[in-house]
């Protein structure tokens, strides 16, 4: 993407004023996306982004600067205004630039852009037909279809040269039943680091008909009660729960600063003994997976939490001066425009040794949250708001009628607490994390799990 003696020449003007490391990062990287609503295609969507970033370091400070130009003397410029924002005298860094391989882990079978825009849209009627025909009380239905493939280089003045290419595919289907004008949704959006095959593989009909499922189910449900009581959480995205008001805050950008209620908490119990936490990017295929982070590192896997005990965060490369600790292997960003920080990959609770049966029947009275909606949360606090997208009632061990309106209401560090079953039905399911970094492609994960005492914020006067 860039020869080696502008890449040097790049580094070396980086570090003119001071800077005790430098980082160029380059990014090549096409999209595809299509938008259906009730049936007909509304917007397609492809172009091509490209450009350069060049960082800087000196001690725990960094400068970040980029360009979509990529000749040798725009680069040299670019790294010389960065360097400009530093002050000090050139430091002279013997560089040994050696491109290593990457280990690929994510194998692609069709390139998505050789697949022409008449059979993606296929995809998506087959979607949009299945979803709007479970019911009559359906009453829109929209499909989002995305691929991308990003093409990345990295190298750093410790002599760090890689090269690498990602594909993501995913689709998106969303469902609006009405009544007595009343209305529900229900979501589903499963993605993968794969290429068209996910598609052709993928049980298209299953995730359209949870979808219409879930908003008929609830228009036609009563409103969830109030009040403090145990709540189930299914397995897939419920994990979301975990990512915002845990998991954000293990990430080494809030930590490194103070500003995470786990910062220093590191060999400390923090959750209950039934929970581990895992952040793993280098899972096969997954959609939060990749051969080597935004800073060059191999992807790993990372145990935050260890049977109730914090083992480690994810942990960038400039947070790991500031924190004295490893890189982790977890440094993400969006893209060119913005500078790497420590992220979440797939991040997820792992498997315990309760059925999901055993959950239930052992619960006299709570919420059955089976899937997570939308929420908010304070990454500062923990303290979080999330919208339970279905769920019911549990009464005396069975799951009873289906209840809307339910939202769960707590902080993430009490949760970790509360959980006292553990099921052992784990699963992944998609998403797009942003943060400083921008908004990038992660999973979250957990089995079935209950936890002893939430807040649900239901309607007032349901009981």
């Amino acid at each position: 993407m860039l020869n080696k003696q502008v890449i040097e020449d790049t580094l070396n003007a980086a570090l003119s004023t001071g800077g005790d490391f430098a980082e160029v990062f380059v990014e090549d990287r096409t999209n595809n996306g299509i938008l259906m609503i009730g049936g007909k295609v509304e917007s397609t969507m492809s172009g091509r982004d490209y450009g350069v970033g060049i960082r800087i370091f000196k001690g725990f400070n960094s400068v970040y600067a980029y360009t979509n130009k990529s000749d040798h003397d725009s680069l040299i410029e670019t790294a010389k205004k960065a360097a400009a924002a530093i002050e000090g005298t050139q430091n002279i860094v013997t560089m040994n630039l050696e491109k290593s391989k990457v280990n690929n882990i994510n194998n692609i079978i069709i390139n998505p852009e050789t697949i022409g825009k008449t059979k993606k849209v296929d995809i998506m009627r087959r979607a949009y037909d299945t979803a709007f025909n479970y019911s009559d009380l359906v009453t829109q239905v929209t499909v989002n279809y995305t691929d991308y493939t990003q093409n990345i280089m990295v190298a750093n003045t410790e002599g760090l040269w890689r090269e690498d290419t990602r594909v993501r595919s995913r689709l998106g289907i969303s469902s609006v039943a009405s009544k007595d004008g009343e209305m529900q949704s229900g979501f589903f959006g499963p993605g993968a680091s794969k290429g068209y095959e996910f598609f052709e593989n993928l049980d298209i009909g299953h995730y359209a008909k949870e979808a219409s499922r879930i908003a008929v189910t609830m228009v036609n449900a009563k409103y969830s009660p109030s009040g403090k009581m145990p709540v189930i959480i299914d397995n897939g995205f419920g994990g979301v729960i975990f990512h915002e008001a845990c998991g954000h805050g293990l990430e080494a950008t809030s930590v490194a600063k103070g500003l995470s209620v786990f910062s220093g908490k590191i060999g400390q119990q923090i959750a209950s003994p039934l929970v581990t936490a895992i952040d793993d990017g280098s899972i096969p295929g997954e959609w939060g997976s990749y051969n080597i982070d935004d800073e060059g590192t191999k992807s790993q896997r990372n145990v935050l939490i260890e049977n109730g005990i914090l083992k480690s965060y994810m942990v960038d490369r400039l947070n790991a001066r500031r924190m004295n600790m490893d890189i982790t292997g977890s440094s993400r960003r969006q893209g060119y425009r913005y500078a790497p920080t420590s992220r979440m990959s797939n991040t997820f609770i792992d498997n315990g040794k309760s059925t999901p049966e055993e959950i239930i029947s052992n619960t006299e009275r709570g919420i059955y949250a089976k899937h997570m909606g939308g929420g908010s949360v304070n990454p500062s606090t923990g303290e979080f708001n999330f919208a339970v997208m279905e769920g019911y009632i549990i009464e005396n061990g069975k799951i009873k009628d289906p209840v809307r309106g339910a939202t769960l209401i707590g902080k993430g560090t009490d949760i970790l607490t509360k959980i006292d079953m553990v099921g052992n039905n784990l699963m992944q399911s998609q998403g797009m994390c942003g943060s400083v970094s921008g908004s990038i492609p992660a999973n979250v994960g957990q089995p079935m799990i209950r936890v002893s005492e939430i807040t649900v914020g239901g309607r007032e006067g349901e009981k």
